[in-house]
């Protein structure tokens, strides 16, 4: 936690960074898994802990300790972000939105430890822990992540989340902003 203290002077300098900044920042941090080890905690219903470390009005600064379940295909409302793999390895999706308003997968890639990779605002993804991989991910975006969109490809629905719900169909009706059924 030391390092993260260390390390608010950096992201506070952050004023509307681009996607460049924003990379060299969360490389900067040099936050490793030992540094926030303390801060994780693990969840089986859900894809992911998620603890926010940091936030201003410009940046916010999460770690997120996956579980064996695969999140649901979502975007970052109007933010982007970059994701550093702390442990572990991750499978990555990367959607378009189809003509019906439904993501269509692109393709998926792997990250392992010490990589990082990009998050466009309006980018849809989704994640997961390669199978047996104890995945723990580092994230800071750009502005803090508001409006998320999550999928539900069976029901061909999307729902705008609140701030404090991950990237999964919430269980709860005051995380549910708005839900909006799609066109098979």
């Amino acid at each position: 936690m030391k390092t993260i203290i260390k390390s608010m002077n950096l992201m506070d300098s952050l004023r509307n960074p681009s996607k460049e900044e924003l990379k060299t920042a969360l490389i900067s941090l040099k936050i490793d898994l030992e540094d926030i080890q303390t801060e994780l905690k693990t969840s089986e219903s859900k894809p992911y802990y998620r603890k926010l470390l940091y936030q201003n009005e410009n940046v916010e600064l999460l770690v997120m300790n996956w579980s064996q379940l695969e999140c649901s295909p979502h975007d970052h409302g109007s933010s982007q972000g970059w994701i550093k793999v702390l442990s572990g390895s991750s499978k990555n999706t990367v959607y378009e939105i189809s003509e019906n308003g439904l993501p269509s997968e692109l393709f998926t890639s792997t990250h392992t430890k010490d990589q990082v990779f990009y998050a466009p605002k309006k980018g849809i993804h989704k994640m997961k822990a390669e199978e047996n991989s104890a995945l723990v991910t580092l994230h800071l975006y750009s502005p803090p992540i508001s409006g998320m969109k999550v999928y539900d490809l069976e029901k061909c629905s999307v729902c705008i989340v609140s701030d404090d719900c991950g990237a999964w169909w919430p269980d709860e009706q005051r995380q549910k902003i708005k839900e909006i059924q799609l066109r098979s």
